[in-house]
């Protein structure tokens, strides 16, 4: 094995605070870098591809909690709502629905965070705080038995600016707290910030991050 997946896992995990969580990015890596890390305790994983995800999940533990990190198109619900633990990248009430139908067939509740674009990048996907608010204020969301919103997710914009980063994190973390007390004070299920990637999660963590999502800094430059 070219990278030394086990000792970049704990480098990482010594950097986390116990009460912080690291969602493994192994989307484009090996299975055997996922199996890896996998015998030092990583339990949750992340990918943003489905027919990448279903060979992993076919021929993996099955003890592993996936996380689908990227943007996630509604006719592609189907095929991860068998098994899929969190979806991270909820950007549209539409979506939301789709999920809730697709794991009703499978008598599950999935899961899900919403996806916010606070970045100052027109290539990122997300819900803008106002749309989420009036995604929220609607109440369609509600309705939605085999759903479980847990919280937020967002990706700060691609700089080496950190006083920009750490601003952006701590608009994702103001907001969190508005809708906690507008929506889901009674929900302990609201309690997700998954914001920080291999580049910025020790300024996440700093700046109110919950969920941590590192890949290339535990499994190396991707394989495409």
């Amino acid at each position: 094995m070219t990278v030394d997946v086990a000792k970049n896992l704990h480098e990482v995990l010594g950097n986390l605070p116990q009460d912080i969580r690291l969602v493994a990015i192994s989307k484009y890596h090996p299975d055997e870098y996922i199996r890896a890390a996998y015998a030092e305790g990583q339990r949750v994983f992340g990918e943003s591809h489905e027919q990448e995800l279903s060979h992993k999940v076919e021929i993996l533990p099955k003890d592993i909690e996936w996380h689908f990190i990227g943007h996630l198109q509604t006719n592609k619900v189907k095929y991860i709502a068998p098994y899929i633990s969190m979806i991270e990248a909820v950007d549209s009430l539409k979506l939301l629905k789709e999920i809730d139908k697709q794991a009703a067939k499978h008598d599950r509740i999935i899961n899900v965070l919403l996806e916010l674009h606070i970045a100052k990048e027109e290539t990122k996907y997300g819900l803008t705080l106002d749309a989420c608010r009036e995604l929220l204020k609607d109440g369609t969301w509600r309705t939605l038995g085999h759903i479980r919103i847990c919280g937020l997710m967002m990706m700060a914009s691609n700089t080496d600016d950190q006083k920009q980063i750490a601003a952006e994190f701590d608009t994702a973390t103001r907001f969190f707290e508005e809708l906690k007390v507008c929506y889901f004070a009674d929900s302990e299920a609201f309690k997700e910030r998954s914001w920080g990637m291999s580049h910025d999660y020790l300024t996440a963590i700093a700046h109110g991050s919950t969920m941590v999502r590192v890949g290339t800094t535990i499994f190396g430059p991707r394989v495409y």
